[in-house]
């Protein structure tokens, strides 16, 4: 049996409101509460709206609609100015170019469950897609118990129920430390904010490569780093006050790479002469800094079509797996060779 759609006089009376309330309301006019706004689209879910001939003009003709929303991460105030999340960005935005898809980017910042379910809820989209987990994995989890309609750039962790699309981060800290081993660097200290998943699994693969090498962790070479050329710069400050040794540091992103390489040029100590780095990403600026960043890439493209077919496969109510990228050291001036 074809199931009913209701209509918006249908919205009206079980709201208690106008139709015309009902209409501003899904879309999105400024003139109605947020809260009757939430009522209204929670309501049309419930009893199967169809939403898209209603939606805003420049919305329409499109297979999908896409909503994107970056939570905040942890040490990333300014995460939607970081150079990572605008070329993901930009993957994501090319992959829903390429399936007829719209795509909404979303101010809203979530911070708890109760957040994400209301913007599951309310949302005008088909789907929603993460870019990044914060601290955010027990409540995806939860979500997931009730809500297929989303996938998170992130991590793979250990009990996960939701989809995650990202690199195999245990391999690319990994390769970045050997690499500095292997070139003879003995003191290498790793910078980055371990309590984030992704820079975790980074910090994981740092301690294997150096076993492997026959180096011993020293916990003074591990620093904690936000993702911010700031904290970076002032890392390296401390290092130096401390007397510290190293020559070597594996990031966990490029612009804590570039924040180390610019503190230690200004306190006169030569990269990669003195110590090499290398960084995690490989931005489009890594090629372009003094000196060239040898960083560990991650093919965002591809990121960008996981993350858009797999968010419309959930969807369209079939079952998706996580899926972990491979990673590729990028040699360039920043480590010596």
């Amino acid at each position: 049996m074809r199931k009913h759609h209701a209509t918006l006089e249908d919205l009206a009376a079980i709201a208690g409101v106008s139709i015309a309330t009902v209409s501003r309301a899904l879309n999105d006019h400024p003139a109605v509460r947020e809260e009757t706004k939430r009522r209204i689209w929670n309501i049309a879910r419930e009893h199967n709206y169809s939403f898209r001939p209603h939606m805003p003009a420049i919305l329409t003709g499109a297979s999908a609609t896409i909503a994107l929303v970056v939570p905040t991460p942890q040490g990333r105030s300014d995460h939607l100015h970081d150079p990572f999340f605008m070329e993901l960005t930009a993957g994501v935005s090319a992959a829903a170019r390429e399936s007829g898809c719209d795509l909404l980017i979303s101010h809203i910042a979530p911070r708890n469950f109760d957040d994400l379910s209301r913007l599951l809820e309310s949302s005008r989209s088909d789907g929603v897609i993460f870019l990044g987990q914060s601290v955010l994995h027990e409540r995806f989890n939860q979500l997931a118990k009730t809500e297929q309609r989303f996938v998170v750039w992130g991590a793979e962790i250990a009990g996960q129920r939701y989809c995650s699309v990202g690199s195999d981060n245990i391999k690319g800290g990994k390769r970045a430390t050997a690499h500095l081993a292997r070139l003879g660097r003995k003191r290498i200290a790793f910078f980055g904010e371990t309590q984030s998943a992704e820079a975790w699994q980074r910090f994981t693969g740092y301690l294997e490569a150096l076993a492997e090498a026959g180096l011993m962790r020293d916990d003074d070479l591990v620093v904690p780093v936000h993702f911010e050329i700031e904290s970076a710069e002032s890392a390296i400050d401390n290092l130096l006050q401390r007397g510290v040794v190293f020559d070597g540091i594996v990031a966990a992103s490029d612009l804590i790479a570039l924040g180390a390489i610019r503190g230690l040029a200004r306190r006169g100590h030569s990269v990669p002469r003195d110590v090499s780095v290398i960084g995690y990403d490989d931005v489009f600026l890594a090629r372009y800094s003094g000196p060239a960043l040898t960083t560990i890439s991650q093919d965002m493209t591809k990121a960008g079509r996981l993350l858009v077919s797999k968010l419309l496969s959930a969807s369209g109510g079939q079952e998706v797996t996580s899926e972990r990228l491979p990673t590729e050291l990028i040699v360039r001036e920043s480590c010596g060779a």
